[in-house]
């Protein structure tokens, strides 16, 4: 998670002044996406990104003026093609940028509290009526489908501003094998935070999962300490029962999103039986995706490994 919300608010805490830029709406191609954030000083520093180095520059001036001034404003910027081009773009676009001094603009109280949901992985939404700057935050209740998205913008009235702060995502893959290797890279691309669960040190480790965070417990054990929430995918790839089941149970328990596991059909049929043995209900079950993956024809590890993490994927934005 980026911390540029916490940065803002240390500023602030330390004397210097803080005011906090956000990406509000984007046309073309814009360098960075609606409720990118960042951060300026009252000395000129800043953290984050609203363009991608096109018109920092100018956010940064404005900023310090809305500090001076204590009013938060909505500026609009078009980006040339050239600029984009610096950037890693083929073209230009044009943004709006909503700047909010914190303290006049941006109450202290309600930034101290954004981040302390974030700091607790509580989803949240930042929501701004720029017709009178009046500002609240929201539970994922009250906007499901922008926080299932990722989707901070404008609402139909082109008035009222929500910016969802969804807590970073999270895979716990259950199983050192060569699906796993490949796996843990494209999850980590995607922007999942990984651990990589497997009480047999032979298979878990350093040498075939460089760099990787791994766990040697029990997978209930790793997982109830690791935690599980709504922003959290668990993988079972072992075929071990006795590996694969505890963390399957653990997971039925929990609220996260994704719950795949690896088998045939057969495989699955007797994984069922054993949990309806657990008392596990219908509905419980019905949550596990098994086979894993989207049925691509995948038929290498590293294809399965593409076809769990697309299903992933189509869970977390489409719903199951």
């Amino acid at each position: 998670m980026e911390n540029i919300a916490e940065q803002a608010l240390a500023w602030h805490r330390a004397g210097k002044g803080a005011a906090l830029a956000t990406v509000v709406q984007t046309w073309g191609s814009a360098p960075r996406g609606v409720g990118s954030l960042l951060a300026i000083s009252g000395a000129g520093e800043i953290e984050g990104s609203v363009s991608g180095g096109c018109v920092e520059g100018a956010v940064v001036a404005e900023a310090l003026a809305a500090l001076e001034s204590g009013e938060s404003v909505i500026l609009t910027y078009g980006v040339a093609d050239e600029e984009a081009f610096a950037v890693g773009l083929a073209c230009g676009g044009t943004i709006r940028i909503m700047v909010q001094p914190v303290g006049a603009g941006m109450p202290v109280a309600l930034l101290e509290e954004l981040c302390e949901a974030r700091a607790e992985r509580r989803a949240v939404a930042y929501v701004v009526d720029t017709s009178d700057w009046s500002a609240r935050l929201a539970a994922e209740e009250e906007f499901i489908e922008r926080f299932r998205a990722d989707r901070s913008g404008f609402e139909s009235d082109e008035i009222t501003f929500v910016g969802v702060h969804n807590p970073p995502l999270r895979m716990a893959i259950v199983g050192a094998v060569h699906i796993a290797q490949t796996l843990v890279l494209m999850a980590r691309n995607v922007g999942f935070d990984v651990v990589l669960i497997d009480p047999r040190e032979a298979f878990a480790s350093e040498g075939r999962f460089p760099g990787e965070v791994i766990s040697h417990d029990w997978p209930d054990e790793a997982l109830e300490a690791w935690g599980i929430d709504a922003r959290t995918a668990v993988v079972t790839l072992t075929h071990d029962p006795k590996i694969d089941d505890p963390a399957i149970a653990t997971t039925l328990k929990s609220k996260a999103f994704y719950l795949g596991c690896l088998g045939s059909t057969r495989t699955h049929a007797k994984r069922v039986e054993r949990l309806v043995a657990q008392e596990f209900s219908e509905a419980d079950i019905a949550r596990i995706h098994a086979p894993v993956g989207l049925d691509i024809g995948a038929k290498t590890p590293a294809e399965i490994a593409v076809a769990v993490m697309a299903e992933v994927t189509q869970v977390l934005r489409q719903g199951s």
